[in-house]
């Protein structure tokens, strides 16, 4: 049995359109995003911190604001605050800070390891007229590039004249990102 024109017309373009629609799905695959990534951007192994992070997309992302020290005393109050001593150094006002920033992080369903970017603000401690830096980095070990938390962020530092309270002497913003929920 013969099949008519028509027949063979319509097989051959029902042929065409599956071919297409099947490369038409291929392309769409390939031009899709490979999925939530972080790319973390490191020349130097033995750095403090990234070169920078690229992240894909269809990531979430946090901000958070610039985070100050509590006092030493937890049950003392900012307002009662009188010195620098209460608020503690460069490095005990890091660990406060930071200490607050992994709060505000899991109660967001982030952790540590999520951040990629972090804004650091460093003032002169009125005791010394210098920025402790050393510090503040002492701390800063403490929480990144550690064996329990391998991942570090880009970070940019700065000395500023002042911070809000003036026995502040640090102040840390932070960016992370995660796969969405």
């Amino acid at each position: 049995m013969t099949k008519s024109p028509l027949l063979c017309a319509l097989s051959r373009h029902a042929s065409f359109a599956l071919k297409s629609l099947l490369a038409g799905a291929a392309i769409l695959a390939l031009a899709a995003p490979a999925g939530a990534e972080v790319v973390r951007l490191k020349s130097n192994p033995g750095a403090l911190i990234l070169d920078g992070a690229r992240v894909s997309d269809d990531m979430e992302t946090f901000y958070l604001s610039g985070q100050l020290a509590s006092p030493v005393d937890p049950k003392k109050a900012m307002t009662d605050v009188k010195s620098v001593e209460e608020m503690g150094d460069s490095k005990a006002q890091t660990i406060s800070a930071l200490t607050k920033i992994r709060a505000m992080l899991e109660s967001q369903g982030y952790k540590m390891s999520d951040l990629v970017k972090l804004t650091l603000f460093v003032a002169a401690d009125p005791r010394t007229g210098k920025m402790d830096f050393a510090g503040m980095n002492s701390a800063w070990f403490k929480e990144f590039g550690t064996a329990a938390q391998p991942n570090k962020p880009a970070r940019a530092a700065f000395q500023v004249a002042a911070l809000a309270g003036s026995k502040d002497l640090v102040e840390i913003e932070f960016i992370a990102v995660k796969k969405p929920r």
